[in-house]
């Protein structure tokens, strides 16, 4: 377990023949949700580390040889749902924090246990009132155990079960527990009894009865109040229906016919302005900054480039289409804030339609976080910093932001909805901003603004172009070609810099397609973007994500088959491969290839050509033709066979370790021909 990786979510391993003890040390395990190790052979203590898993919410270790004390940290978590310690040796007491007096529902601290199971132990000492701490519990087994005292009252109403047979508790047991059987409380505990045994047998089922009575008027109002709120939710329902049909006919007649006011969709109007008439308006977005809008030639320079399929339509998706139908556009449009791109129409003057009124934001209420010193800069600057959008992709927009002191940064502006909460998001933004790597674009901070869409993530901007657009480039005056020697390069970096997230991170990039490739001139040295946001995505982004690599061809095929596919060190050795295959083949892997049942995209392709031994008609042209290319055609084919082993069946793929030496070895031996 020491050397698992902090991606790990499950871990079953119960039945087995397991033996020995738990680690103390292990991976952080982050993101870590069940850890199940029941029926096995486990001895010695509850090592301390289980209780630091932030996500842990099942821990199943029953029916082993534990022993020792229970960590005051199981019974005390905030995330643990479901807890079996059940046939173990365990002794001492319940470990509850004490508290100096009776807590109440309002002042005890409502904990997430749902489940306790702590049966078949040696555990003794009196059950703490602060048990009744476990306002949420539904199931509690505490039988076979040494505890004595009374049961304290406190106990939540919702317990669906209860078993504390065979201890040595005494009593009255509670009022609100004696609806449970006898079985519930006995053999055992002798000394423990109901306030109505000296009576008939009939008594305790009396003072239900009443109880219930008590409880029938109360229920019959809640009845009524449901039934009336429903037929109210009906009636407005009705309603609208059939009013909002009427209202909007109203209101097109209405602009038809009088004070129809004219908003420009054309680009040539637009195309011009260059004047902002700022005000100051505290109900939008408490962050935002100068946004100069590209033409669409000029869209995708770096950063997610020609990635189409992933394009996700914005908010502003109507005003830009509107520029689109101008594309010679000569100045960029200047638009103040972000978060409302669109601009509506009562923010565009009719009377002057070059003139568009836009929003500043009066204070910034959210926060930034820098991970280092090397460059400082407030919230305010950024806000107030023109930038450029360079990229969209399926998590958001990227912008090339200007700060006052001449520093370029790349700031990522995550859609509503797609991020997680708070506390989550910081940390795992905070750990991906302390992975540096020389093939690293690596994050720099990270804002977090009071709104929904306000989130976002910042890295020093590359003035580079994707691997991506150097493939699909056909004029060498734009993008020179890519020699053998370059794609080998390429290939080495990249490489280089996922066996070092795998190996010496635990982590997969997650996200790995050429478009994420930069290629930094002169010396055309690699760098990796967006690496790991999965880690900060919520589930539905990540499907998104996904569902997108997939669409571009990069998706493993054992993601098909799964309900909840995610990123992992299989799947980033899979989009390798078949990076590989772009750079040998010069194609895209979302390619679709025609006139062949048997091929569906540039992986079948390329297999069926191997099979058939045809594997040098899968190679670019731009580097077979090169009239300097001496390489014999062993460096392409040994560059195809490490893809082709990348894109296996996930049993049968290498790791990346093995990746990366195979291809440095052909490295290796080209540098020594070449001598």
């Amino acid at each position: 377990m020491q050397s698992w990786g902090n991606y790990v979510e499950v871990i079953h391993l119960s039945s087995n023949s397991l033996s020995g003890t738990l680690p103390n040390e292990t991976s952080q395990f982050l993101r870590l949700t069940s850890f199940k190790v029941s029926n096995n052979s486990l001895e010695g203590v509850l090592p301390a580390v289980l209780g630091t898993y932030p996500e842990l919410k099942v821990i199943d270790l029953s029916l082993n040889h534990l022993n020792g004390f229970l960590l005051p940290s199981f019974l005390n978590s905030t995330t643990l749902t479901d807890i079996n310690l059940s046939g173990n040796n365990f002794t001492g007491p319940l470990p509850l924090q004490e508290t100096k007096t009776t807590p109440s529902v309002s002042s005890a601290p409502s904990l997430s246990l749902q489940s306790i199971d702590l049966s078949y132990n040696s555990l003794s000492g009196q059950l703490l009132p602060e048990i009744s701490k476990f306002h949420n519990l539904l199931y509690l087994n505490l039988s076979n155990n040494k505890f004595e005292g009374s049961i304290p009252d406190g106990l939540p109403d919702v317990l669906k079960g209860l078993n504390v047979s065979f201890n040595n508790l005494s009593g009255v047991v509670p009022y609100n527990l004696r609806r449970f059987p006898d079985s519930a409380f006995h053999p055992g505990n002798s000394l423990l009894s109901f306030p109505y045994s000296q009576l008939s047998p009939g008594a305790p089922d009396l003072t239900m009865s009443e109880h219930g009575n008590h409880m029938k008027p109360a229920t019959k109002i809640a009845l009524i109040a449901g039934l009336v709120g429903g037929l109210t939710i009906v009636a407005i329902l009705c309603i609208m229906i059939y009013w909002v049909p009427w209202l909007k006919h109203r209101m097109i007649s209405l602009n038809r016919d009088g004070e129809k006011k004219d908003v420009p969709q054309g680009g040539s109007s637009l195309s011009h302005t260059s004047v902002l008439n700022k005000k100051v308006d505290p109900s939008l977005s408490s962050f935002g900054f100068n946004e100069d809008l590209l033409p669409t030639s000029r869209m995708g320079s770096a950063y997610d480039s020609g990635d189409t399929s992933s394009v996700v339509k914005p908010k502003d998706t109507c005003y830009r289409e509107s520029i689109k139908k101008d594309e010679g556009l000569s100045s960029p449009l200047s638009i103040l804030s972000s978060s409302n791109p669109s601009p509506s129409k009562h923010q565009i003057d009719s009377k002057n339609p070059e003139v568009i009124k836009v929003c500043s934001p009066d204070k910034l209420a959210g926060d930034l976080h820098l991970f280092d010193g090397s460059l400082v800069f407030t919230a305010e600057e950024l806000s107030h910093a023109p930038a450029e959008v360079i990229g969209r992709s399926c998590h958001g927009t990227l912008y090339k932001a200007t700060l006052d002191s001449g520093n370029l940064l790349a700031v990522k502006w995550f859609r509503e909805g797609i991020a997680k909460g708070r506390k989550e998001f910081a940390r795992e933004v905070k750990k991906l901003g302390n992975i540096k790597h020389p093939n690293l674009v690596s994050l720099r901070g990270y804002y977090w603004g009071p709104k929904e869409h306000e989130k976002l993530i910042i890295s020093n901007y590359i003035n580079a172009q994707s691997l991506s657009l150097y493939l699909k480039e056909t004029d060498p005056r734009k993008l020179p070609p890519l020699s053998i020697d370059l794609r080998l390069q390429v290939a080495v970096d990249v490489a280089r810099c996922l066996n070092y997230l795998h190996n010496e991170r635990a982590i997969p990039h997650g996200n790995l397609k050429s478009s994420n490739i930069l290629l930094e001139t002169p010396n055309m040295n690699a760098l990796l973007t967006d690496y790991s946001l999965h880690r900060i995505l919520t589930s539905a982004g990540t499907a998104e994500q996904v569902l997108n690599a997939g669409a571009l061809g990069y998706r493993p095929p054992e993601f098909a088959s799964s309900s909840k596919p995610l990123p992992s060190l299989k799947s980033d050795v899979y989009a390798f491969g078949v990076i590989l295959l772009e750079l040998l083949t010069g194609k895209s892997s979302g390619e679709i290839f025609c006139g062949d049942p048997r091929v569906v995209d540039l992986t079948d392709w390329v297999r069926l050509l191997a099979i058939e031994n045809r594997s040098g008609e899968c190679f670019d042209n731009v580097i077979m033709d090169r009239h300097d290319v001496e390489h014999p055609p062993r460096v392409l084919d040994e560059m195809l066979q490490v893809a082709l082993r990348c894109i296996l069946p996930a049993s049968e793929r290498p790791d990346m370790k093995s990746v990366f030496e195979d291809l440095s070895t052909i490295v290796l031996e080209e540098a020594s021909q070449g001598k």
